[in-house]
């Protein structure tokens, strides 16, 4: 994270060509937006069991559905070769089938109109000489990991088809926690460019390491998050703050070598989960706090609400027996929880660098 939000060069040509940092950040807060419905498309998609329904990968082709009664049938005898099908949906009808189409399609066509989005405006504003020395690089490293991110979902969907009911919760982990890498660092680019239409020649911010850590804290949280989601374990225990009637179940099943159940047995990873939570809550709490001190006000007050709008829903998913609207909400505010951490993040690191600016003069 370091490497890609490190400040840019500055020199003549910097000051030279400050392009149009302003368009740029609308653009950018554009492409984040759609990022988070796809985040909470993506939490339907998974919470419906419909992420192994298209079971072909056509980047083309693929974004138009089934038009015709022949091209559906297909597609159902497709799906009826799955391990999926064969074990959990055995006699489906096409009723059913088109429903978790349906989803599927929906993402993966969101995930054709992400990249479109950001692809198009950034050639463009090549084009016109409209971005600022120092970011062109980042821009299109963030564009290079928004096709990474297409891959892994595909590498994801395969490990689901064969010889299992689900998807790998490992790869939906690095599906999930990619796409909100992407997000943070639009957010922040974004803060950048706006922090230098105010400043012209404002170097980029680089990230402080406090923000650094809290950020890894988060990012925990969010990480044994997919795994909650990837092992089902939010149905292990539907009782809070108790996993039954006791703290930690003593009767859960271990398996060797313990570290794996870390990260493997749904009872431990949801006891992780729900937990760390208010570790990563703290975390959140000090970095509002700090962002407000920093002239971001709005931002860590919208980051406060997050984090306690975050745990309420956390505890309702659990105690609905992880409800569909719901989880998705849950996972949806998740999504914004980032977006506001990476604005806050940023506000701190920039008047830390101010501060030292002013120190070092």
């Amino acid at each position: 994270m370091r490497a890609m939000l490190a400040p840019p060069r500055t020199d003549a040509s910097a000051t030279l060509n400050a392009g149009n940092p302003l368009a740029l950040v609308r653009w950018l807060y554009a492409v984040a937006a759609l990022i988070v419905i796809m985040v909470i498309v993506g939490g339907i998609t998974r919470l419906t069991e419909s992420g192994l329904s298209i079971t072909e990968w056509k980047p083309v082709s693929g974004t138009l559905p089934p038009l015709t009664a022949a091209d559906w049938e297909r597609e159902l005898e497709l799906y009826r070769s799955t391990t999926e099908y064969q074990t959990v949906n055995r006699g489906m009808s096409m009723a059913d089938f088109q429903f978790i189409y349906f989803w599927e399609w929906v993402h993966r066509l969101l995930g054709r109109v992400i990249g479109l989005a950001f692809a198009i405006p950034l050639a463009w504003y090549a084009w016109k000489r409209m971005i600022p020395s120092g970011y062109g690089w980042r821009l299109v490293a963030l564009l290079a990991l928004g096709s990474l991110q297409g891959a892994v979902g595909w590498w994801m969907v395969q490990s689901g088809l064969v010889g299992r009911t689900d998807v790998s919760h490992y790869r939906l982990a690095v599906h999930l926690c990619l796409a909100l890498f992407i997000l943070g660092g639009l957010i922040w680019t974004a803060r950048d460019l706006s922090a230098l239409a105010v400043e012209p020649g404002r170097r980029a911010v680089a990230m402080r390491w406090p923000v650094t850590l809290v950020l890894v804290v988060l990012f925990l949280q969010l990480l044994w998050g997919a795994f909650t989601a990837g092992l089902n374990a939010g149905f292990a225990f539907s009782s809070w703050p108790l996993m039954g009637n006791e703290f930690f179940p003593s009767a859960t099943p271990m398996t060797a070598p313990w570290a794996l159940n870390l990260v493997d047995n749904p009872i431990v990873v949801q006891f992780i989960h729900r937990w760390w939570a208010f570790v990563a809550a703290g975390a959140m709490i000090w970095l509002g706090v700090k962002a407000m001190r920093a002239g971001e006000r709005q931002a860590g007050i919208l980051l406060h609400l997050l984090i306690v709008t975050q745990i309420i829903l956390g505890i309702a998913t659990l105690l609905t027996g992880v409800d569909l609207w719901v989880a998705v909400a849950h996972q949806g505010v998740g999504a914004l929880l980032v977006a506001a951490a990476a604005w806050c993040a940023h506000g701190t690191s920039l008047a830390d660098a101010r501060h030292e600016a002013r120190l070092a003069a």
